[in-house]
């Protein structure tokens, strides 16, 4: 970016103020000191244009008019301090790690930092440097102890209040680098200013700084006020971006989509819930209210039901269902796995065992409700005749895999899907359901997960669905005693349990990480365990061996057996993590638990707990990591999913979770999903009022030209196809 670039010759007409594509199109060799040298350094962390340089924000600020000191440091609260590398060194310790130990200096005393696996961290910490030191103060042998804290090298900046900007190994830019680049951007851009498209009253209504003040305070805040209400208005930003797309996608759907206007007089639905054994939940009540208010609607439906394992979702999927049928419609439930799918076909087939549907061709009139199964283990004259009856009309309700609306299967009128275990479903499933049907209707779908996602996610990440939550358990379901084992004399209490469980006739089982022996993870494999138990302590049990290498047929043969109660103890991987429902089994062992995450070990968690009898979870994991740690606290503290979510959030970040549908230049680089939720709905408000339902973005043509910038069509396509 020359100076002519930004600035405005006199000579001429004034240039229009700089917009994000033009800053993206400027080099950033167009900057003051950054030559080849160092602009190729600035690659290697995706910096190549001046946009890129003035995103890449400050992680943090020291504030030297507040600044703690060593002594001032609380053990057992994090803390941050600027300090003087005074020695550092490394050692190699058991299982072939890297042990490396820092000793930092201010003028109050003096602080070690222990760094594990990361022996980088011995060339970065060179001694006399200075550093800014973040994390959670320990003792360790009477003087203070940070362990795996967040390191950034400073320099000499001065200023009262410093920006500390996210530093890599492989780039080797410093941070005060990044700030005296910025700064001279920012100069650059000053002749010219930045073009500001998101509408005045709206930066007005949210006491929202100009753009360019956000980026001028990011950077050089004078106050750490300043920083913060910089920060606003960039993550607002950042968000609108994401929601604008969303909400395009979403309205884009519904004007060229023909849905099906269920009606609700039948008798159907109101039948099946007076003949359920128990009363349903309030949280169910209100999700079926929600479903039916969109099956009347002619706009297709397209809603994500999340609920807790045993939250009585598939009574809900159901409900839906049978709003179809009474309608002269059918239905298809799709699990992602056939074992899965077959066991929903049992279970929906003995709640609907005793219902009937009108058909006028039959002498009486009406004839009993039909539920199927299709999958490819149903095959020749079986699978021919559930085809033809489908495409006739006479199968109500198909239960299946995704292969249902892939494979040359045809509905007479299909009128409510309902999917299980499949977050994202875009415009290509979407464009085969409605091949489906010969009017050209788009039936209704219904997602579930029972993977609970925080309320700002799902708004994020599946910003483009309606959302419907169950968060309470039905009565009656069994509590689930959850314990952490941490080493052998924990371990055998564990085995323990599981022969007095068998013993009164229950069932157990041992989940493990991986199939084989890996040299490259410390972690037991599936058959070493199943070898061990057999001959240790679980030798007078029955055991089973399940994975993921096993035949289909091996894998139905183990788990028929399993819920006969013919195999005492299952030994299996995360095979089992979604689909197996025996209520017999009362205890989980988790192997290694430490490295699973959060969500996957609340789900097998989940495959317990679901008869009358008392239930347990025992986590197994000696030597864990501090993320670790709070992952299996977590666990033992608490049952409820959505509690759990949140705090995987704030353990990953939202880079995972962002991560399922965001691949380039859109990440979220400030927005934080769990500290900005209140943004993430203001930001969604006002995507709806900047959209127009017939035209998008026609209106804000700036705007539209930001989101193919951070968003481009291969991201846009990404969003919609899922």
């Amino acid at each position: 970016m020359s100076d002519a670039a930004a600035s405005t010759p006199s000579t001429h007409q004034p240039k229009p103020p700089l917009t994000l594509a033009e800053l993206a199109s400027f080099p950033v060799t167009s900057i003051k000191s950054v030559g080849p040298k160092r602009a190729k350094a600035l690659a290697k962390v995706d910096i190549t244009s001046v946009l890129d340089l003035l995103t890449h924000y400050p992680r943090r600020y020291i504030d030297r008019t507040r600044q703690a000191a060593i002594a001032d440091l609380a053990v057992g609260e994090e803390g941050m301090i600027l300090a003087e590398v005074d020695r550092v060194s490394s050692r190699r310790i058991r299982g072939n790690r890297t042990m490396v130990t820092a000793t930092l200096v201010d003028a109050t005393g003096r602080i070690s930092l222990t760094f594990f696996n990361q022996p980088w961290r011995e060339r970065q910490l060179v001694v006399g440097t200075q550093a800014v030191v973040y994390g959670k103060v320990d003792t360790y042998q009477g003087g203070k102890q940070m362990s795996n804290p967040v390191v950034d090298m400073v320099g000499d900046q001065t200023g009262k209040i410093v920006p500390v900007y996210p530093q890599s190994e492989k780039s080797g830019v410093s941070t005060g680098e990044l700030g005296r680049w910025n700064t001279s951007a920012l100069a650059k851009c000053a002749p010219r200013g930045f073009s500001d498209p998101v509408p005045v009253e709206i930066l007005d209504r949210w006491n929202l700084l100009s753009r360019e003040h956000a980026f001028n305070n990011i950077h050089n805040p004078e106050t750490m006020d300043d920083a913060v209400m910089a920060r606003d208005r960039l993550v607002f930003d950042e968000l609108l971006r994401v929601q604008l797309e969303l909400v395009q996608r979403k309205l884009h759907i519904e004007r060229t989509s023909a849905g099906i206007e269920h009606l609700l007089e039948g008798t159907l639905v109101g039948e099946f819930h007076r003949q359920l054994p128990f009363e349903l939940t309030a949280a169910q009540h209100r999700a079926i209210d929600e479903i039916e208010r969109d099956l009347q609607s002619p706009k297709p439906m397209h809603r994500l039901l999340q609920g807790d394992v045993g939250s009585g979702k598939t009574l809900v999927a159901v409900s839906a269902l049978l709003v179809a049928v009474q309608g002269q419609h059918q239905g298809a439930f799709m699990a992602p796995t056939e074992v899965l799918a077959e066991q929903h076909y049992l279970g929906v087939t003995e709640l609907l065992k005793d219902f009937s549907v009108t058909d006028e061709s039959t002498i009486f009139g009406d004839r009993p409700l039909r539920v199927e199964l299709l999958t490819n283990r149903v095959s020749g004259s079986d699978r021919t005749k559930v085809l033809a009856d489908l495409a006739s009309g006479q199968v109500d309700i198909v239960i299946g895999t995704h292969a249902l609306i892939q494979e040359k299967v045809d509905f007479k009128s299909l009128g409510v899907v309902v999917i299980d275990e499949q977050h994202r479903f875009g415009v290509e499933q979407r464009a085969a359901l409605r091949d489906k049907n010969t009017s050209g209707l788009v039936p209704d779908v219904l997602v579930m997960t029972a993977t609970p996602i925080p309320r700002t996610a799902a708004m994020t990440v599946y910003g483009d669905l309606d959302v419907s939550i169950l968060d309470e358990l039905p009565p009656g379901r069994t509590p689930i005693v959850t314990s952490w084992a941490k080493g052998p004399l924990d371990d055998a209490l564990v085995w323990d349990q599981i022969r007095t469980e068998v013993a009164a006739g229950r069932q157990a089982y041992v989940v493990c990480p991986l199939i084989e022996i890996s040299d490259k993870l410390e972690v037991r494999s599936a058959e070493e365990t199943y070898d061990e138990l057999s001959s240790g302590e679980l030798r007078d049990l029955r055991l089973g061996l399940l994975h993921g290498r096993v035949t289909p047929a091996e894998k139905e043969a183990t788990m028929s057996a399993f819920r006969a109660g013919d195999v005492d103890v299952l030994v299996a991987t995360t095979v089992i993590e979604v689909g197996v429902d025996v209520p017999n089994a009362t205890v989980m062992v988790i192997i290694d638990a430490d490295r699973f995450g959060i969500a996957q070990l609340h789900q097998l968690r989940g495959r317990v707990g679901r008869g009358q009898h008392k239930s347990y979870c025992h986590l197994l994991a000696d030597e864990v990591s501090n993320d670790g740690d709070e992952r299996l606290s977590a666990l033992v503290r608490t049952t409820d999913g959505f509690e759990l979510a949140e705090v995987d959030l704030e353990l990953r970040g939202e880079g995972t979770i962002m991560g399922e549908r965001q691949k380039g230049q859109n990440d979220l680089k400030l927005a934080s999903l769990r500290s900005d939720r209140e943004w993430v709905e203001r930001a969604r408000g006002v995507a709806f009022e900047l959209v127009d339902p017939q035209a998008d973005l026609a209106d804000y043509p700036e705007l539209a030209d930001e989101l193919r910038l951070f968003l481009g069509e291969t991201e846009s396509d990404f969003l919609l196809k899922g």
